[in-house]
């Protein structure tokens, strides 16, 4: 059907009206640390937080959409604009929190463990079911500063993302279909600051875009997922528990290989550094809520003192 310069008008501005719904959660909530943990970095395109205002700009089969929400009095309130507005609102309840079962998980175990959980009755596992989103965001952290990675995102999201509808408090862009990161030409990976090894990787699980997300988003747990995600040339364990923490809300994935995280877990939960092997033995009694005693924490803010100077980010454009 051809639309008319009326009609094409009319269809634009249902796209720029706003569209609100209330999400009444059943558990505590707070959204801050669920939802917040999404974010790329103080830049990010796709997420920003404005005071108490979480927006994120997404990608749907309809198109691009920005979501604002807003928790207040037990409720959290969503207003969502453009083409995929309706399908952003239906993933409110995830992103929120709802599929985060906590059955089974004993806080006793350890102390600090089970005061930091006293402390934030409101800390759920996000969903975002954006699996070759969080794919993609993975494979540019592999081996390089979170400055870096952030800083790649920023730049390659920008310019080949879906800019955010709706009064954005920045300019925001919805991250480019898996179809768009196989066509991002070499000079744009080089500017970005992004190695070989790792566009390559983006490319190359590009091509099978939606194979892998439909194979992922019907795999019965976590382990099935992981074999799915590390079948791709390029994708070890440590990139696909980072991309089902944030697309599946995984709440046993565990970031082997991570450069911090086994010291991390070591200085809380025994008083020393470890390795990884280490960090799974001191895991292994919350097998199944794995992660969510990661993310209990990193809530707890208790940190390792550094030992040495910060890693230097390495400037690869003038090569």
């Amino acid at each position: 059907m051809t639309l008319t310069a009326d009609a094409g008008a009319a269809g634009a501005a249902r796209e720029d009206a706003a569209q609100e719904t209330v999400y009444r959660p059943s558990h505590d909530l707070d959204l801050a640390r669920t939802v917040g943990v999404l974010r790329r970095g103080g830049t990010d395109p796709t997420t920003v937080i404005d005071g108490a205002v979480i927006w994120r700009a997404v990608r749907t089969p309809l198109g691009a959409a920005t979501l604002a929400l807003r928790a207040s009095g037990g409720e959290v309130r969503a207003t969502a604009w453009g083409a995929g507005a309706a399908e952003a609102l239906d993933r409110v309840p995830d992103l929120c929190g709802a599929r985060d079962d906590a059955t089974g998980f004993d806080a006793s175990r350890h102390p600090l463990i089970a005061e930091v959980a006293r402390r934030n009755p409101g800390l759920r596992l996000t969903r975002t079911d954006e699996i070759f989103d969080a794919l993609a965001g993975a494979i540019l952290e592999q081996k390089v500063t979170a400055v870096q990675a952030f800083g790649a995102w920023r730049f390659l999201v920008s310019r080949f993302g879906e800019r955010a509808p709706g009064p954005t408090p920045r300019p925001m862009f919805a991250p480019p279909a898996a179809s768009v990161w196989r066509t991002i030409p070499s000079w744009s990976w080089h500017r970005a600051g992004v190695e070989p090894p790792q566009s390559k990787t983006i490319v190359r699980s590009a091509e099978r875009g939606d194979r892998i997300e439909r194979a992922v988003r019907a795999a019965d747990d976590g382990a099935a997922a992981e074999r799915i995600l590390t079948s791709l040339p390029g994708v070890g364990a440590w990139t696909s528990a980072e991309t089902r923490i944030r697309a599946l809300g995984d709440p046993d994935a565990v970031s082997v290989g991570d450069f911090h995280l086994a010291h991390e877990v070591g200085h809380v939960l025994a008083g020393a550094r470890t390795d990884d092997d280490g960090m799974l033995e001191l895991l292994a009694p919350w097998a199944g809520h794995r992660q969510r005693v990661i993310r209990l924490i990193y809530a707890s803010g208790v940190k390792e003192p550094r030992r040495g100077p910060r890693l230097a980010p390495e400037n690869h454009r003038d090569r």
